[in-house]
């Protein structure tokens, strides 16, 4: 058993920094990705408070939803189709601050405002994507891109 403990009355980038490490010793010790996505999430989730952060897992074309904590999710979306869509075939982290302004934007809830999402690339290969969620515009900035692909690599580091 974890605990995560993280001042979150600090600036955002310093809260990554904190819980950095501790998403790695709480991942080091198991080896089953499914495990891991679910407690990355629920890290997430409950350090930060997001609407919605999740995973998508490439199966051929599409993403399929995988762990996330937040309101129901689409189950599949193609790869050219919404954020995750271009984030996974472009293969580059997409900071969207207003998602009704990203053509093609897939509207999994009508709540969900800003979006960042973060590709895991493999041999030049998405294998998935994490996916954040806002109901507040612009509500992501560079702090959440690099914290966000700081733990994209942790979990790239430890099942690729």
């Amino acid at each position: 058993m974890h605990d995560i403990l993280v001042n979150t009355e600090q600036r955002k980038a310093d809260i990554y920094a904190e819980l950095l490490p501790q998403i790695e010793h709480l991942i080091e010790g198991e080896t089953d990705l499914v495990a891991n996505l679910a407690n990355v999430a629920a890290v997430l989730k409950s350090t930060f408070d997001f609407f919605w952060v999740g995973f998508y897992v490439r199966k051929g074309e599409q993403l399929v939803l995988g762990p996330f904590q937040g309101p129901l999710a689409c189950t599949r979306i193609d790869l050219d189709k919404g954020v995750c869509g271009a984030a996974a075939s472009r293969q580059e982290t997409l900071l969207v601050p207003d998602v009704e302004q990203f053509p093609g934007h897939i509207a999994c809830s009508s709540l969900s405002k800003s979006e960042v999402v973060v590709p895991l690339v493999v041999d030049g290969h998405c294998k998935m994507v994490l996916d954040v969620d806002s109901d507040q515009l612009a509500d992501f900035d560079e702090a959440d891109v690099r914290g966000l692909e700081a733990i994209m690599d942790l979990v790239k580091n430890r099942h690729y």
